[in-house]
Parts: structure tokens; C-alpha cells; sequence
């Protein structure tokens, strides 16, 4: 793609968060025969003694919820790219079993995949003791969550228990930021379009380097599909790991899609019983910063689940855009891998080993 071929996208998924003002079609409420469908599902495979990465869309009934279930997936690979759930049952259940309950509905929109160095389906978004062994990634700090996308096709967090301020949580269209930039600083998009590389957060394994040791596109097209790829923080820490500080024009663009997310970003509430979806190619997510809780018992805990969908969308270099950040370690494996055990064992993103996980 060159200056003379950028387009800005018109479909769904470019939208500013003014446009959801009245507009409350991305939120999904779950009515009393859903919540009683899920808690079926959850004693169902607690009888049969399913452990949760044994879990499929067959093995967690949902007769009337996976219709919504897949709509919202629809929405996510080609509509706006967020939706919101409300009202899933927290209170009564323990963390095993909402993380049961949870990953069922999700495993009826994409299979789960590793997130984490300790190799989880289910990562718990807290500074208490849930945390999991994340390398250097400060998930679940106080701090406020710059807009950024994580690794897999989608993201999806659950609120268990918010913190007593109550941050607000912030979406942005990565097609809107895309279409801004080619309309006030178009010189920028060829270097965003050739990309940076990714810190790997001394989450990498034994032989695998510390860094992707390629560029990933911040932007990329396919068939007419935008894709992004932005995290600014593991970008800088890999071009810093490398000895090949950014310049200032990437500084400057960066800057650019800081506050052009900023700008039309949207701002919501999210309390407990609510779940985020965010397709993580169109769809940047964030939040504000909230204060430091000593109490254990009233610490903010989330749960995120990471899904891959088959077929979730173009890409113009799949092994790259789409794999290349995100597998390599204990992350992106699927439960199926993960049960056999293929995760001891290095992989390539090519069938032809051009690149793998080690390079």
C-alpha cells in the first residue's frame, strides 16, 4: 500500500464514541432465562467433572443465549468491533466457578487461548493475589490503561468487583485513528504501515528471543479490511531492548494516535456483572486509574479471556498481523494444544518455518 492507495474506511467499525451517546445498541442484556441457561451449563459440567479447558460450545448448553451470542460475534468481526454484556451472575459464585461460567458463554463466540507465562485460559486482572505470573506487563495496576489492543482476535474481560472509584473504561475505533491520520498527517502512514517491533515482556521461552525481531504493521490492509496493531509501551520497550531508539517523527506519530484516541474515545461505566468484547484489530481499550485498595476481599478483579475465531478476517501477512505478536512462551496456545502438551515445544507461524517463534 503507498500514499497514492490509502483509502479511509467507511464501514461500521469506524465510529467516535459521540455517535453511542444514544445509540445503545453495543450492549447486550441478559434476561433471567439466560442467567438460569448459564447456571445450568456451569452444574452441568461440574457433574461431569470437566476441567475448564475441556470446555466447548457442546459441552455448555446455552438454547436461547447463543443466538445473542452470535450476533454479538458478528458485531465484533464485521460491525463496530465492541460489545457489552450486562448482567452476568457474579454475586454467589465462587472465582473457580464464574471463571466456568464465564469461559462457557465465551467458547460460544471463539476458542480461548493462552494468555500468560503460567499458560492460562483465564488471566485475573488484579494487583491482589489472583495475579498471575505475567513477565513484566503491569496488568491489573492502579494505573491508569493507555488505549492499546492485546495479542489474540479478541479480548474480553468480566467485572467481579470494580474498585470503589469507579474508573471509567475507554474504547476507540482503530479505523477512526487510521482514517485522522490520513486526513492530518498523511506522511506518517507509510512508516505505520511498515511497522515496529514488539517487546515479548520476558515472557518468551528458552531459545526464543526477547523481542518479535520483526516488524509488526502498526496498520495494515487486506481486501479493503484496516487492521492495527498498537500498543505503544511494548513497541517502545523492544526498539529500546534493540539499541534502535525510535525517531521523532515515530515519537511524533505516535503522539498523533495518543490523542486522536483521546479525542474520540468512548467513556462508559464498568460495574460487576458486565463484560467487555473488543475485536483487538479495530477496536482500542483502556481505562482510568483507580486508587490503591490494601483489603484483599475489596480489591478490583477482573477476568479476561483471549478468543481466536476461524476465518476472523483478512490479513495482508496473517503470520505476521496476526500471529506475530502474541505467540510465543505459554501464549497463544489453545486449550486443545495446551492438554496435549504442545506448548513445551517451539512453533512456527508458517507452514513453510519462514518464521518462527524463535527469530
Amino acid at each position: 500500500m503507498n500514499d497514492q492507495t490509502y483509502r479511509p474506511v467507511t464501514d461500521a467499525s469506524a465510529w467516535h464514541g459521540a455517535d453511542f451517546a444514544a445509540d445503545r445498541s453495543w450492549e447486550y442484556h441478559l434476561e433471567d432465562k439466560h442467567i438460569g441457561e448459564l447456571t445450568q451449563a456451569l452444574a452441568a459440567v461440574k457433574d461431569r467433572g470437566l476441567a475448564l479447558a475441556q470446555i466447548g460450545p457442546d459441552d455448555f448448553s446455552l438454547p436461547t443465549l447463543f443466538v445473542r451470542l452470535r450476533s454479538l460475534g458478528e458485531d465484533l468481526a464485521t460491525g463496530r468491533g465492541f460489545a457489552l454484556v450486562r448482567g452476568f451472575p457474579v454475586d454467589g459464585f465462587s472465582t473457580e466457578d464464574l471463571s466456568l461460567m464465564y469461559y462457557g458463554l465465551c467458547r460460544h463466540i471463539g476458542m480461548g487461548m493462552t494468555q500468560n507465562s503460567d499458560g492460562g485460559l483465564v488471566h485475573y486482572v488484579t494487583d491482589g493475589a489472583l495475579k498471575p505470573n505475567q513477565g513484566k506487563r503491569g496488568v491489573g495496576f492502579p494505573r491508569a490503561a493507555r488505549l492499546h489492543v492485546d495479542l489474540m482476535d479478541i479480548v474480553s474481560l468480566l467485572c467481579v468487583r470494580q474498585a470503589a472509584d469507579d474508573p471509567n473504561s475507554h474504547l476507540a475505533s482503530s479505523a477512526t485513528l487510521y482514517n485522522e491520520v490520513l486526513k492530518r498527517r498523511p506522511e506518517f502512514l507509510p512508516r505505520l504501515f511498515q511497522g515496529y517491533e514488539w517487546d515479548r515482556m520476558d515472557e518468551h521461552g528458552d531459545g526464543e528471543a526477547a523481542t518479535s525481531g520483526y516488524r509488526v504493521p502498526l496498520f495494515s490492509e487486506k481486501n479493503g479490511a484496516v487492521s492495527c496493531r498498537y500498543n505503544r509501551a511494548w513497541m517502545i520497550a523492544a526498539h529500546v531492548n534493540e539499541k534502535a531508539p525510535l525517531s521523532a517523527e515515530d515519537e511524533a506519530a505516535f503522539d498523533l494516535l495518543d490523542l486522536i484516541a483521546a479525542e474520540t474515545r468512548l467513556a462508559f461505566p464498568f460495574n460487576k456483572g458486565d463484560i467487555q468484547f473488543c475485536s483487538n484489530y479495530t477496536v482500542l481499550h483502556g481505562r482510568e486509574g483507580h486508587q490503591l485498595e490494601p483489603d484483599e476481599e475489596r480489591k478490583r478483579l477482573l477476568i479476561r479471556i483471549w478468543l481466536n475465531v476461524p476465518e476472523f478476517r483478512h490479513f495482508a501477512d496473517e503470520a505476521i498481523v496476526r500471529h506475530g505478536i502474541g505467540y510465543h512462551g505459554n501464549l497463544g496456545w489453545t486449550a486443545e494444544e495446551l492438554l496435549a502438551g504442545a506448548n513445551k515445544t517451539p512453533r512456527m507461524r508458517r507452514d513453510d518455518g519462514a518464521i518462527s517463534t524463535g527469530t
